[in-house]
């Protein structure tokens, strides 16, 4: 689904998304990653839900967002506390939703200039 017509060159913004992936920017990635309104996207080392460890999310606390959208594949599934720690410790808000509403959501808040990291599990299938 095309969520935006063209992309934007001061943000990364996601312009689309499909099965097994996300395009950011109207550049198409199919692999887990995570990013920021104003850093690239980068390749996050998740091959699934059930392989989340907290240092995968020690990873996304290092930039110090306000707020961490994962989008979690297909369905929305919620990351156990213990994993997420390494964010709520900083005060760092998780939110947990499927993949296409995660995208949606990361647009609004990033729109709204809010510091907000969204990162995707996209499972190979």
């Amino acid at each position: 689904m095309k969520l935006h017509p063209s992309s934007t060159q001061q943000y990364q913004t996601v312009t689309g998304y499909f099965p097994g992936g996300v395009e950011i920017n109207a550049q198409p990635f199919d692999y887990s990653l995570y990013m920021l309104p104003e850093i690239a996207p980068r390749a996050w080392p998740v091959e699934s839900f059930e392989a989340l460890t907290v240092e995968h999310f020690e990873l996304l606390a290092q930039d110090q967002p306000d707020v961490v959208i994962l989008g979690t594949g297909e369905r929305q599934r919620f990351a156990h506390p213990r994993l997420t720690n390494p964010l709520i410790s900083k005060h760092i808000g998780v939110e947990c939703m499927d993949t296409n509403a995660a995208c949606r959501t990361y647009n609004i808040l990033m729109g709204e200039g809010r510091k907000v990291t969204l990162a995707l599990i996209v499972e190979k299938k």
